[in-house]
C-alpha cells in the first residue's frame, strides 16, 4: 500500500504532468482531450469498486459508494461529451 510522502509525491507529480500536458495542447483540441481523459478517468471507478470491496465499516462502505457513484457519473459524462463532439464532425449530407 502506498502511504505518506510516496502518495503525496505521486499526486504532485501527476498534477505537474497534467498541467504541463494541457498547457501545450492547442485550444481547439481541449474538448476532445478532456472528453477522452474523462472517459479514461473510468479507472477511478475500478479503484473505487476495489476500495469498496475491502471496506469493513459502514462509513467506509458509504464513502466507497459515493466514490463509485461519482466515478460512474464522470465516465458517463466523458462518453456523452465524446458522442456530442463526434456528432459535430458528421457530414450533413443525407439528413435532409
Amino acid at each position: 500500500m502506498i502511504e505518506g510522502f510516496t502518495a503525496l509525491y505521486i499526486v504532485m507529480l501527476a498534477a505537474f504532468t497534467g498541467y504541463e500536458i494541457i498547457a501545450r495542447v492547442p485550444v481547439i483540441l481541449h474538448t476532445p482531450l478532456m472528453s477522452g481523459s474523462n472517459f479514461v478517468h473510468g479507472i477511478v471507478l475500478v479503484g473505487a469498486m476495489v476500495a469498496m470491496g475491502h471496506a469493513d465499516t459502514g462509513l467506509e462502505r458509504t464513502i466507497g459508494f459515493f466514490g463509485v457513484l461519482l466515478a460512474s457519473m464522470n465516465a458517463v459524462g466523458g462518453y456523452v461529451a465524446t458522442e456530442r463532439m463526434l456528432e459535430m464532425f458528421k457530414s450533413s449530407k443525407g439528413s435532409n
